[in-house]
């Protein structure tokens, strides 16, 4: 008897009408017009707007809400979602930018990352962002610029944390880590800090991502506000920001269930007032990209071909792993596995079939869906991958054999 194959979980923030996905109130077959070409990715405002919404209605009013623009950096998103949250966090001086074109107040932008540049922190000092320090040595590096520009620069200390963020897809702490100043030897870096005129911040918490997990987001945030705690008798001045970072993460392969984001919501109200207690004079930011942004994008290609080979068909199209390499499997995944992928112009269809997707790249790792029951597709029709507005075109090697640049547009 066959077991019963996981299924991904369902898709219900795209309307469908007359059997066609709609993105951004219009039909996906006109947006492809109004584009005017293949492939393309295409991000609907709509929904990030009610994303932001869900988490403002679950979280407690308290906690301040911030964009990691690492997850999709496309000025037009950045400029969208500035007018949402409460801050934006980047990972490079191209990021800091892209940020500051917005009208985000630049005291609420805050940069991390390991091997930042002498130019990435002189242009953050005369930014006026806050910056997440990875190391001693670039805290010192940042006192001799703010002398250099007569500014104080305003800092905050990254903490690679004892603990990790169990079930996470990506271990950001924990052991031993480019990222942050081991937990153990903030004290003497707080201490050291206090002598410099440098304007402390607070503390940046960042323990994992792409988790599904209420328990373990449980868990890692009441060890993030216990070692926030503990440093905090160690700071020069009083913590006013606590960035516990963000680690929500979302369904993308068959099997995989919702975060149960009232649950994670009701959590951190239990923990807030000890916290505010121990901690009178801190703002609470939870740093999220993923969560924010993936849902609501998707990467859409025209078949070019279909081709039948010892049994097997193939939808050959105009797009690839060079757009979107995670898709593909080469981007974190040990074992590759489908995400969401549909005819767009065909959602249900008449006729189904199983087939496989791939790209016009001279590789065998070119493979948008492996052995999916898809509808009946022809030559023109449009092979749409969902969740695909965080780590598509960005994370991706869009210069391998010179195919052309995907297109992005906000609608």
């Amino acid at each position: 008897m066959n077991a019963v194959r996981p299924q991904h979980a369902p898709l219900t923030q795209f309307e469908v009408v007359d059997d066609c996905l709609q993105i951004g109130g219009m039909a996906l077959t006109r947006l492809v017009e109004r584009v005017g070409s293949t492939p393309f990715y295409a991000y609907d405002r709509a929904r990030l707007t009610e994303r932001v919404a869900l988490l403002r209605r679950h979280l407690p009013a308290e906690i301040h809400l911030h964009y990691a623009m690492k997850a999709n950096p496309m000025p037009a998103v950045v400029q969208h979602m500035a007018g949402l949250v409460d801050g934006i966090d980047i990972a490079s001086g191209g990021e800091q930018r892209v940020a500051l074109d917005t009208p985000m107040d630049p005291g609420m932008v805050s940069f991390a990352g390991p091997g930042k540049s002498e130019r990435d922190l002189s242009c953050a000092v005369a930014g006026g962002v806050v910056i997440n320090m990875e190391s001693a040595a670039e805290m010192e590096r940042i006192a001799v610029i703010g002398q250099r520009l007569q500014i104080r620069p305003k800092v905050a200390v990254r903490v690679n944390p004892d603990f990790e963020l169990k079930s996470s897809g990506m271990k950001m702490g924990g052991g031993p880590k480019q990222f942050g100043i081991d937990a153990e030897e903030v004290p003497a870096v707080l201490a050291r800090l206090g002598e410099l005129d440098l304007a402390f911040q607070g503390f940046h918490i960042y323990s994992g991502s792409q988790n599904l997990k209420v328990e373990a987001i449980a868990e890692a945030h009441e060890k993030t506000f216990a070692l926030a705690i503990r440093l905090a008798q160690h700071a020069p001045s009083p913590v006013l920001t606590l960035n516990i970072g963000g680690g929500f993460g979302i369904p993308y392969f068959p099997g995989e269930e919702r975060l149960d984001l009232a649950a994670v919501g009701a959590n951190l109200k239990a923990l807030l007032p000890a916290v505010k207690q121990q901690l009178p004079h801190t703002q609470i930011v939870i740093e999220l990209g993923r969560y924010l942004v993936a849902e609501a994008g998707i990467y859409v290609s025209r078949v070019i071909e279909r081709k039948h080979s010892r049994g097997q068909t193939y939808l050959v199209t105009d797009g690839g792993l060079h757009h979107h390499l995670s898709n593909s499997g080469n981007f974190g995944q040990v074992i590759r596995k489908n995400y969401p992928v549909a005819i767009g112009n065909k959602m249900r269809g008449g006729e189904r079939e199983t087939v496989s997707v791939v790209g016009p790249l001279c590789t065998p790792l070119d493979l948008l869906a492996d052995k999916m029951d898809l509808a009946h597709a022809d030559v023109g029709d449009l092979v749409v991958v969902f969740q695909s507005g965080a780590y598509g075109l960005s994370a991706s090697p869009v210069a391998f054999l010179s195919h052309p640049m995907a297109l992005e547009v906000l609608v």
